[in-house]
C-alpha cells in the first residue's frame, strides 16, 4: 500500500515517522521544505501537491491545523479520488465539516475515515499513541494495519465523524482539567506548601489525572513545552462548545474555558504554549510555579507495543 501524508507538524510529523519506522511507501507534503527534506533524508518520497498524492497513492493521510486547511487540502484532492481511495483525517477537526468531505469522497467511490489521536506528542513519537476511528467497519479493518503502527490502542467508535466528536469531547476534559491543575499549584504555593510535595500529594491522590502527571511536570519544570499552543486549545475547546450548542446542552464551565484561554492569547499571544496559561495566576498573585528536578519536557519512557484495536466495554 503507498502512503501519502500531508502535515508534517509536531503531531503529523511524529505519526508519519511511525510509518516510515515500519516500513511503509510514504510520500511526503507540507509546505516547509525542511520538513519535508528530512523524511526524504530518511527514506520517504517527495510529494508534489495533494492532488498528485491522492493520484499516486493508495491512501492519503491528512493532520492539519483547522478544518478551513483541511477544506482547502480536499478540493485539491477530489478530482483525483476514485474507487479504491482512501482519505484518512487525522486533524482534531469539526465533526460536521469531516463529515461534508468525507461525504465528497464517498460519492466519487473512495473511504473516508476520521482517526484523531490522543496522548501528547510525546506518545505519538514512540507509536504509543491512542486514536479514534470513524468509519465503515470495512475501512476500519483495511486501514487498521497503519493504525496499528502509530497507535498502541485503536477504538472504532462508530460511524463517520463519532471520532472528532469523541476527540474534542476528550480535548475540553484535557483543557479543564489543565485550568484546575494550575489553581490547585497556585493555591499550594499560596498556602505555603512545597510544590514537590503538592505535586506528589495530587499524583497519588483521587485528584491525579493523565494531565497533572504530564503537563503538570513541565509547568513545574518552567520549560511549560508540550508542543502545544493556546491558540490550538481555543480551537479545540470552540469546536466542543460548537458540538454543545448543535445538539441543545447548556454548557457552565465551557464557556468560562473558552473566555480564560483567549484572555490567554491576548495577554501572552496565540502561539504562547498551552501551559502557560498559569502565569494569569502568577500574575496575579506574584507567585512563581516552579520545583526542581522535574524534566523540561515529556518523553515516553515506555517500549513501544505493537499496536492493538480496543472494544467499549459493556458495564452490568
Amino acid at each position: 500500500m503507498k502512503i501519502g501524508w500531508i502535515g508534517l507538524g509536531n503531531v503529523g510529523g511524529k505519526l508519519s515517522r511511525s510509518l516510515l519506522r515500519h516500513g511503509f511507501d510514504l510520500t511526503v507534503f507540507d509546505l516547509r521544505d525542511d520538513l519535508v527534506q528530512a523524511f526524504v533524508r530518511d527514506g520517504a518520497e517527495k510529494g508534489e501537491s495533494p492532488a498528485q498524492m491522492m493520484r499516486d497513492c493508495d491512501t492519503v493521510i491528512t493532520c492539519l491545523p483547522s478544518p478551513a486547511v483541511c477544506n482547502a487540502v480536499m478540493q485539491e484532492m477530489l478530482p483525483q479520488v476514485r474507487t479504491g481511495k482512501i482519505w484518512l483525517e487525522m486533524s482534531t477537526t469539526d465533526e460536521a465539516e469531516v463529515k461534508r468531505l468525507g461525504a465528497l469522497v464517498i460519492e466519487k467511490g473512495g473511504q473516508a475515515a476520521d482517526c484523531p489521536v490522543s496522548g501528547g506528542c510525546h506518545r505519538a513519537a514512540t507509536g504509543n499513541i491512542s486514536i479514534l476511528a470513524g468509519c465503515e467497519r470495512a475501512t476500519f479493518e483495511e486501514v487498521l494495519p497503519l493504525l496499528t503502527a502509530m497507535g498502541r490502542r485503536i477504538l472504532h467508535t462508530g460511524a463517520l465523524g463519532s471520532a472528532s466528536a469523541l476527540k474534542v469531547v476528550t480535548n475540553y476534559l484535557a483543557t479543564a482539567n489543565l485550568i484546575t491543575c494550575c489553581e490547585a499549584l497556585v493555591t499550594a504555593k499560596a498556602a505555603g506548601m512545597d510544590l514537590n510535595t503538592a505535586y506528589e500529594a495530587i499524583r497519588i491522590s483521587s485528584g491525579t489525572s493523565f494531565v497533572h502527571e504530564t503537563e503538570s511536570q513541565v509547568i513545574l519544570n518552567g520549560s511549560r513545552d508540550i508542543s502545544f499552543t493556546m491558540d490550538l486549545v481555543s480551537k479545540d475547546i470552540g469546536l466542543f462548545q460548537q458540538l454543545a450548542d448543535k445538539y441543545g446542552v447548556p454548557l457552565e464551565v465551557s464557556p468560562l474555558l473558552i473566555e480564560i484561554f483567549k484572555d490567554g492569547e491576548a495577554r501572552y499571544g496565540p502561539r504562547e504554549l498551552s501551559p502557560n496559561i498559569i502565569r494569569r495566576l502568577e500574575d496575579a498573585t506574584g507567585l512563581e510555579i516552579r520545583a526542581p528536578g522535574f524534566p523540561s519536557e515529556m518523553h515516553d519512557d515506555e517500549p513501544e507495543e505493537q499496536g492493538g484495536e480496543v472494544t467499549a466495554s459493556i458495564r452490568h
